[in-house]
């Protein structure tokens, strides 16, 4: 394959390889979180016990440090808060680790860059399944813990992967665009550390957003996790119907912004040999 050549970046032309390629995309999404595990004595448990172990931190400091309350009623007690705070981390993580790893995507590599015939597009799709898994494992945490704690189990707990369906297309534009930025800009990589952190505390996950001065709205209404978080939680904890309206709206912007990052992708691409 000459790595020169003009690549299409026709919608048609990644459903074909996608699909050409779906075995291969299912093993290296495997191999991927079987990798980051490799040589630790727990392996797979870290999935469960980073998201446990991070819900016990920022419990204690909102919680009981800065007495955060979510005000879902009389008598809220901190189990409550923990599960309403879980629930916004678990959005958050998949966003936050789809941008802290997009940009290594390409220069970790190398060889199917310079030395290998392979769809390259296909490298931030795998990020992104990666992600997916391990938000997976966190709604099972998440379940596991209302059981334990006798929270009650809203049947429209069904309707969380429609509720969840507008991000992936947000994130997978970004690991396209990250990907290829990546290569050329190293300082990418440092960049995102920063901004997965400013969208966590810009974001609803830590008090609900009545709380701020109307001024603040705006902000953090353009903050693309806070609508994907409150519908999480009307259909998750709630019991309530998501905002199909909104959520339509979300998609249809997501879409075309995936659609301009994987675009931006494969314009690069033809320079990323050169480069690495």
């Amino acid at each position: 394959m000459n790595p020169h050549s003009p690549n299409s970046a026709s919608p048609v032309h990644l459903a074909r390889v996608v699909w050409r390629n779906k075995y291969l995309i299912q093993k290296m999404i495997w191999r991927d979180i079987a990798g980051r595990y490799r040589g630790s004595l727990m392996g797979l448990m870290w999935s469960f016990l980073h998201p446990l172990l991070m819900l016990f931190v920022y419990t204690f400091v909102f919680s009981v440090v800065f007495k955060a309350k979510w005000d879902v009623g009389t008598g809220e007690s901190r189990t409550v808060f923990a599960i309403v705070l879980f629930v916004g981390l678990l959005i958050h993580g998949l966003l936050g680790e789809v941008l802290n790893r997009s940009p290594n995507t390409v220069i970790s590599q190398v060889n199917y860059v310079k030395k290998v015939v392979f769809p390259l597009e296909l490298l931030p799709i795998i990020t992104l399944g990666s992600a997916l898994f391990h938000l997976l494992i966190s709604v099972l945490v998440l379940i596991l813990a209302m059981l334990a704690l006798s929270v009650e189990l809203h049947a429209t707990m069904l309707l969380f992967p429609l509720v969840l369906l507008p991000m992936i297309p947000l994130a997978l534009g970004c690991s396209w665009g990250l990907a290829a930025l990546g290569v050329y800009v190293r300082d990418i990589g440092q960049l995102m550390g920063i901004i997965t952190t400013v969208l966590l505390f810009l974001s609803p996950i830590f008090f609900p957003i009545d709380t701020l001065p109307p001024a603040y709205h705006p902000l953090i209404m353009a903050n693309p996790l806070t609508l994907i978080i409150g519908e999480s939680r009307a259909v998750l904890l709630w019991g309530q119907a998501p905002d199909w309206s909104a959520l339509g709206l979300y998609l249809v912007g997501a879409t075309l912004f995936c659609w301009a990052g994987f675009v931006a992708f494969q314009k690069m691409r033809k320079g990323f040999a050169d480069v690495l």
